[in-house]
């Protein structure tokens, strides 16, 4: 059992059991072992590598297309276009509209929208009643100046035998030739009056001035026709001759030289993507529009089908000419790349793995190609989009289009 004499000193003990001896040598350090070190010096090395290759040292994406070749029947197809536009289906002698040529009160539409007419046929008719009833007139009154020409040449005759007797006076002769050549003037004059009314009749029935479609009645059954007018307020069939279509397209003024009468070409419709009709450059307008700065063109059309109306929005590709070859040559062959593949004349080419830039020079257009006269054989793979930037001699992985 301790005292309390015991407590204090080993207090004081404990004390100086925590003091820092300065004069004590420093404890040794445990040295780390150097296969260690080199173990940590390899697996950095092979992380910093790791990243490398998946970042700056990773071949770069690209999407590539192969250059198409036509050869044969198909490279004419591929001719591809200098210049393309868009514009309108029209038809030759654009629009014809029949009005009336005499007023009257609309009795009936003989056609209906979309129908096919020939030349001559009724389309419209007009209340004839004020008509007929004029036509009668006029046969009447044709028939009063026979009757009374006939009566004045009887007379005239008789007088004449009688003058010949010396019974009659030659005064009253001269009336009597007088009198019958103003019946017969007014048998002419009713004649002409009788054909009048006729025609007047005959107008009264719209017919086609051609054959065509029926594009558009006007005016509806019952309301009054009255020729002339302001904003064609006689009209009252819009027809059109399909037989002769053509695309109207307006061409900049600084274009003009790819563009010429007789220029192969090829129509698109909007509504019909897919569809390409052949046609011919037949008119170039003789005045630029000062104001837009564009020439007025039109191309006929080769080839048509129900898909084809008037007024429908198209594309124009103007083609390129074919090169002259002697008769049974086959035409030469078409090289054919997408639009995106070239850049200001250039495209870049994947050969084994790597990248390559290769000069072409370009012709016309194909859809969504272009045409590529010199610089590629066909075949080739060429770039048509990346994640990154080419480079010549680059290593790249193709992820084709």
């Amino acid at each position: 059992m301790s005292t309390p004499a015991d407590s204090p000193r080993s207090l004081r003990d404990e004390l100086s059991s925590l003091k820092i001896d300065r004069g004590a040598p420093p404890p040794t350090r445990r040295r780390v072992p150097r296969f260690l070190w080199a173990l940590a010096l390899a697996l950095l090395a092979v992380g910093a590598f790791g990243l490398y290759r998946a970042t700056l040292g990773a071949p770069l994406v690209v999407r590539v297309a192969y250059a198409a070749r036509s050869e044969g029947a198909a490279a004419p197809a591929a001719a591809g276009s200098v210049l393309t536009g868009s514009g309108y289906i029209v038809t030759g002698e654009k629009y014809i509209s029949i009005g009336v040529r005499v007023p009257g009160r609309i009795d009936a539409y003989l056609v209906d929208e979309s129908d096919t007419v020939k030349q001559g046929q009724p389309l419209v008719q007009l209340d004839q009643r004020d008509y007929v009833a004029a036509l009668a007139r006029a046969r009447a009154s044709l028939e009063l100046a026979d009757a009374t020409a006939e009566l004045a040449e009887t007379e005239a005759k008789r007088l004449r035998a009688l003058r010949g007797l010396d019974v009659a006076a030659q005064s009253a002769l001269d009336v009597k030739e007088s009198e019958l050549r103003v019946a017969r003037a007014q048998v002419k004059q009713a004649e002409a009056a009788l054909r009048e009314a006729e025609v007047a009749l005959d107008y009264t029935t719209l017919r086609a001035p051609r054959d065509g479609v029926i594009l558009a009645k006007l005016k509806e059954v019952g309301e009054i026709a009255v020729p002339g007018g302001f904003a064609g307020a006689g009209d009252l069939i819009r027809m059109a001759d399909l037989t002769d279509l053509r695309a109207e397209v307006d061409v900049n003024e600084v274009d003009l030289a790819r563009v010429s009468l007789g220029q192969r070409a090829e129509v698109t419709p909007d509504a019909f993507p897919d569809a390409h009709y052949a046609a011919e450059v037949v008119k170039l307008y003789p005045q630029v529009n000062r104001q837009k700065g564009t020439l007025k063109v039109e191309v006929r059309l080769l080839e048509r089908d129900e898909k084809l109306r008037p007024d429908s929005s198209v594309r124009v590709a103007f083609l390129a000419a074919e090169p002259e070859r002697a008769a049974g040559e086959p035409p030469p062959a078409v090289i054919t790349v997408p639009k995106a593949a070239v850049q200001n004349g250039r495209v870049w080419v994947v050969s084994d793995g790597k990248l390559r830039e290769q000069a072409v020079e370009i012709g016309g257009e194909s859809g969504d190609s272009v045409v590529v006269r010199s610089g590629l054989l066909g075949g080739e793979a060429v770039v048509v989009g990346s994640e990154g930037e080419l480079e010549a001699g680059k290593k790249v992985l193709v992820e084709r289009e």
